[in-house]
């Protein structure tokens, strides 16, 4: 057993006194206190020489470099990971009100462009209203086709199909509209008839 202070440790390992300190507080040295004064204590095996002692300290102060030095990378690497993140998240951010802001632009263009027709050719009419009849009449052509495909048929294209002659779609349409609002085979909307030829009879309305 041999008893050393901390600086003659530090000298025997070749390493600061600070670095012994550590050792001392992790318990991989052993320490005693003799008259107030701090010794590390370490073992010397019978047959070993000092130069394996400087080797052994050499090896270790290594060690402790290259664990310093790979918890410096970790510490460099965490930080870069969180960078990427937050860099990722903002090119997110960034994309998404692209693609608002392109959206509302293209919004405004139509606008723009509704309000230059109703103004150049239809001046004589108020812009804001002839754009809320197109509105209008989009969303009939919306419920029309919406009807159509639950089998239901305006009266017009009915008497199409029949290929009447005028003069018969004439008198053939009269009767619809006598008995549209009592009879429950005729749907009405705006004052349009429509019609469901594959779940109603209406031969007797048709002569």
């Amino acid at each position: 057993m041999k008893k050393l202070t901390i600086a003659d440790a530090a000298d025997h390992f070749g390493v600061s006194k600070e670095a012994i300190h550590n050792r001392v507080r992790r318990g991989s040295l052993n320490c005693i206190v003799e008259d107030g004064v701090k010794y590390v204590t370490i073992s010397t095996p019978k047959g070993t020489h000092t130069a394996n002692g400087v080797i052994d300290a050499r090896y270790t102060q290594y060690i402790e470099q290259e664990n310093e030095r790979l918890r410096g990378r970790v510490d460099v690497l965490e930080n870069e990971t969180a960078r990427l993140r937050d860099q990722r998240e903002q090119m997110l951010i960034d994309e998404r009100v692209k693609v608002e802001q392109i959206y509302k632009e293209r919004d405004a263009q139509l606008r723009s462009v509704l309000h230059v027709v109703a103004t150049k050719f239809l001046s004589h009419v108020n812009p804001e209203a002839v754009m809320q009849e197109g509105m209008e009449q989009s969303m009939d052509a919306i419920n029309a086709d919406i009807v159509e495909t639950d089998g239901w048929i305006s009266l017009k294209d009915f008497l199409k199909l029949k290929r009447f002659k005028d003069q018969e779609k004439k008198k053939t349409k009269k009767r619809f509209e006598k008995l549209a609002k009592n009879d429950s085979r005729i749907f009405m909307r705006d004052d349009k008839i429509f019609l469901n030829p594959g779940e109603f009879d209406y031969s007797d309305l048709i002569r």
